[in-house]
C-alpha cells in the first residue's frame, strides 16, 4: 500500500482524524482511509467508486479497515502531540 495524501482534522470537540489516500495495489484500487486516534477505528471506502460511480454501498466499499492498521504509524507520523 502507498499512502499518496494524508491530513490531520481536529473534529472540533469529537475525536480527531487522519484521512488519506491509499493506493491499494493488490484490488488496484484507491482508497479513502479515515483512521481515528483509537486502535482499530478505521473506516475504508473505494475512491474509485466514490467518484466514478458515486456508490457508497457495502457492496463496494465492505473493506476490512484492520488490514489498513499498518499504515498506523505513517499515518499519525506527522500528527503525533
Amino acid at each position: 500500500m502507498k499512502i499518496v495524501d494524508k491530513d490531520y482534522h481536529p473534529n472540533g470537540s469529537a475525536n480527531p482524524f487522519v484521512v488519506a489516500i491509499v493506493d491499494s495495489p493488490e484490488d488496484g484500487d484507491t482508497k479513502l482511509v479515515i483512521m481515528f486516534e483509537d486502535y482499530d477505528y478505521i473506516a475504508v471506502l473505494s475512491l474509485d467508486y466514490l467518484v466514478r460511480d458515486e456508490d457508497i454501498s457495502v457492496r463496494f466499499n465492505g473493506h476490512h479497515g484492520d488490514r489498513y492498521e499498518k499504515l498506523r504509524e505513517a499515518l499519525w507520523d506527522d500528527f503525533a502531540g
